[in-house]
This record gives structure tokens, C-alpha cells and sequence, in this order.
């Protein structure tokens, strides 16, 4: 029997075209029926240069469906290449060209020599969803573009973190990890956002590893950057927010990358110095032990949720209830996503529940003991049940539509700080 899916945290793998676009001057292009785009791109942080309102769609109809596509598809690419100004084209499929059965790749191959990379991602939107469709496309890039380097750069590394769009904070978290590795002698190399592009992806075989800062979006491509390039990779699982989690992140990369201890330790002691500065001066607030929750629960994917966990556990002393991952955790992860919320101080274990259903995680919300004022981190979605339970609530997940992200972060030390300015914010309303 079909089950209905209530409160969608996500997209279709076709929304891969935000990857794309996320990458300045690069073009997606849809072999999809009309909608598509404006569908899938919809929402704050999609106009720009090329926005999904002028991505190049084949505009799929009955003809195409009963004679096939690829004539239709020919002329959309070699059109759009006549108009647009791009460095990178990406021609993404839909659920009606792979059912249709066009031989995308050969229509692609036509165009080798278009002075320009025209390469081919199939992103089906009845395969998955646009964590994974983020993946195809970086593996598109992987396998039909970029070719082994016998160049290694030393101290260049490949960042891996949010999907953009999917996660509100992608362009900020990605320039704090950034900022991190440079201030401990590395050089970052990021693909996505103002300032990159191209010349970026271009630099992705010569890097000396990839770092993944992810549960488990990314780790499929490292594997591949591993094999095809011959590039290790280092995973690790969570954004760092806040102090004890980006002094461990920070100490994790600098000694893979080989980075002297007394170099890490001096940055890490002049961060933590400044935190901690901040704790303490706002301490009266903070242990004011009438307006703070004493658990809370997050509703996002795993990357944030654990992210969040992390934080207000190790950092801010609160306890967990019931943690929702609802970005369709493939099953091969979700034993080791769920082990890294026990991985907490004190042997502290945050139970973990994967689900997509937004009327399941609502009850099952509502029927929790959280000993006080509940506080819900999650998505619009949860803005209803925690008004009905009269929790505090803070949106930090897609859906986004009650707060405008354009740069901001949680990632790091200030983004820490970030995160409680945001929460006490939320926090102090119920009592002034």
C-alpha cells in the first residue's frame, strides 16, 4: 500500500541543478518536462547570474515521450550555448527522459568540442532525493571531466560539507572551514559560491586530501576521488560548532595533514580564550535556570542535527530527547550515523529516530517527557507542534521560510556563539 508522505524535507534528485548552480558560471541544463526547474528551485538564495527562472529545459511533451527526446535535447544544448556565457555545462535528466530512455550521453558526446566541459549527470527524481542527486553530480564531475594529475599540492584540501540550498548555511559553514584550515597552514579548495568556480574544480585531482565534514553525504565521492585520483580522504562526521567540537576538529586535521602540534595549539588557545571570554561575560544569563529548556530535540538531516546534538551538549550541558533524521539516511549508514550520537561527553547517548513522516515525528514529539519547556531545533515544519506542546523553537533546517540566511553560520567558534546568540534570542521572549 502507498504511503502518503506528510511535511517533505526534501527534494527530488533532480534538484541536483542546485549543486550545479551552486558552482559560479556553471550552467544546469534540464532534459525534463516544463516545471521542473521552477519547482525544484523555488525558495530563497536561487536567483543570480544563471537562476533556475533561465535554466535551458527541454520542455518535454507527448511527442518527445511517444518519439524520444534526443533531437529536442541536441538543439536545448547547443541553443543555450549560443546565449549563455558559462564556463561548465551540466545536462541533468528527469524521471520522463530516463523513462523515455534517451541515450542522454551519447547527445552529450556530440558536444566535445564545444570549447567549453558539456558532461552529463542522470538524476532521475524517482531514483532518490537531492542529497544523493548532490552526489551524482559531483560524481559526474569526477568521472566525466576531471582526469588523474601527477600534480600534488602540499597543504591543498578539497572541502566536502552541505548540500548548498538543502542546507540553509551551506556559504557560510563552507567559509569557516575554510578559515579554519588557514589558520592552520592549509590551503582550502571549495567549489561552491562567490569567488570560485571553475578554476576550483580544475584544482580538485592536484589537492593532498579531500576532507568530508559530513555523516554520510560526500563519503561516496571521496571514495571515488580515492580510486580514480588516488587522493585519501579524512572523514569527519560533524560541522564543528562551538569550542570543544572545533578544538577536536582542528587537532583531527592537522594531524592528518601533518601539521606541527605547538601550530594548532596556539590557534586553538587564542579561539578558545576569546569563546570562553564570551561564556563568562554573559553567564548570568545563561544560568538563569528559569527560561532555559532542560532537553531539547532537532528535527533535520543528519548533518545538522548532529551537528546541533553535539554542540548543545558538549558545549552547553543540556541533555537530549529523541534526535529525527529526516533526510532518508541511506540504510548502509544509519547504524554508524547513529553511533555518532552516542559518541557524546559523559557518556551521554542521544536516541536517534530516522524518519521522513512529518505527522509520526509530530506525535511522537507530543508524547515526549521533556521535564519542562521542551526546545525544538527544525524546520518550519515544527513551528506548529512546538507551539502546541509550548516549546521553544528555533528553525535551522530546510524548509526555511520565517528566516532569511544569506551568510551566516554556526560552523566554528564564533559560530557557536552564533548559535547561542540565536537560541537565547528565541529563548528570553517567553519571559520579557
Amino acid at each position: 500500500m502507498a504511503k502518503l508522505l506528510d511535511q517533505p524535507r526534501y527534494l527530488c534528485a533532480t534538484a541536483g541543478m542546485n549543486t550545479v548552480q551552486a558552482i559560479p558560471r556553471a550552467l544546469p541544463i534540464l532534459h525534463s518536462g516544463p516545471g521542473c526547474a521552477a519547482k525544484l528551485g523555488g525558495g530563497s538564495g536561487g536567483s543570480g547570474y544563471i537562476s533556475s527562472q533561465v535554466f535551458p529545459c527541454t520542455n518535454l511533451s507527448e511527442k518527445e515521450v511517444v518519439f524520444g527526446g534526443a533531437d529536442r535535447l541536441r538543439e536545448t544544448i547547443a541553443n543555450a550555448l549560443k546565449v549563455i556565457d558559462c564556463d561548465l555545462v551540466v545536462v541533468l535528466s528527469s524521471c520522463v527522459s530516463e523513462i523515455i530512455g534517451d541515450d542522454m550521453e551519447e547527445v552529450v558526446k556530440s558536444f566535445q568540442n564545444a570549447g567549453k566541459p558539456v558532461i552529463y549527470a542522470s538524476t532521475p527524481g524517482f531514483k532518490s532525493n537531492n542529497y544523493i542527486g548532490h552526489e551524482w553530480v559531483i560524481q559526474a564531475l569526477i568521472e566525466k571531466y576531471l582526469k588523474p594529475s601527477p600534480i600534488r599540492q602540499k597543504g591543498l584540501v578539497n572541502i566536502w560539507a552541505g548540500v548548498p540550498r538543502q542546507d540553509p548555511f551551506w556559504y557560510g559553514d563552507l567559509r569557516e572551514l575554510e578559515n579554519l584550515l588557514r589558520e592552520i597552514g592549509l590551503t582550502p579548495n571549495t567549489i561552491f559560491g562567490y569567488g570560485r568556480g571553475i578554476k576550483n574544480v580544475n584544482r580538485i585531482p592536484n589537492a593532498e586530501f579531500n576532507l568530508v565534514v559530513s555523516p554520510w553525504v560526500g563519503l561516496a565521492n571521496a571514495r571515488e576521488m580515492e580510486e580514480k585520483f588516488g587522493t585519501p580522504y579524512l572523514h569527519y562526521p560533524n560541522l564543528p560548532i562551538g569550542a570543544f567540537e572545533t578544538s577536536k576538529f582542528l587537532r583531527t586535521v592537522a594531524e592528518f595533514a601533518g601539521v606541527g602540534r605547538q601550530k594548532v595549539e596556539s590557534v586553538i588557545a587564542r579561539h578558545e580564550e576569546e569563546f570562553y571570554y564570551f561564556i563568562e561575560r554573559f553567564a548570568d544569563t545563561f544560568l538563569e535556570l528559569r527560561v532555559m529548556s532542560k532537553r531539547f530535540s532537532a528535527v533535520s538531516d543528519a548533518y545538522y542535527a548532529l551537528a546541533v546534538t553535539k554542540f548543545l551538549v558538549n558545549d552547553f550541558g543540556l541533555f537530549p530527547e529523541k534526535q529525527y533524521i529526516t533526510d532518508d539516511t541511506p540504510q548502509e549508514f544509519q547504524k554508524q550515523v547513529e553511533g555518532y550520537f552516542g559518541d557524546l561527553n559523559d557518556g551521554i547517548r542521544a536516541p536517534v529516530v530516522f524518519s521522513t513522516d512529518g505527522y509520526q515525528i509530530d506525535r511522537q514529539i507530543e508524547e515526549s517527557n521533556y521535564y519542562g519547556v521542551p526546545f525544538i531545533l527544525g524546520s518550519s515544519w515544527e513551528k506548529e507542534i512546538a507551539q502546541k506542546v509550548e516549546a521553544h523553537y528555533l528553525n535551522i533546517s530546510w524548509p526555511m521560510d520565517e528566516r532569511l540566511v544569506m551568510n551566516s553560520t554556526y560552523a566554528g567558534y564564533s559560530g557557536g556563539l552564533k548559535l547561542l546568540e540565536d537560541v537565547y534570542s528565541v529563548v528570553l521572549k517567553r519571559f520579557f
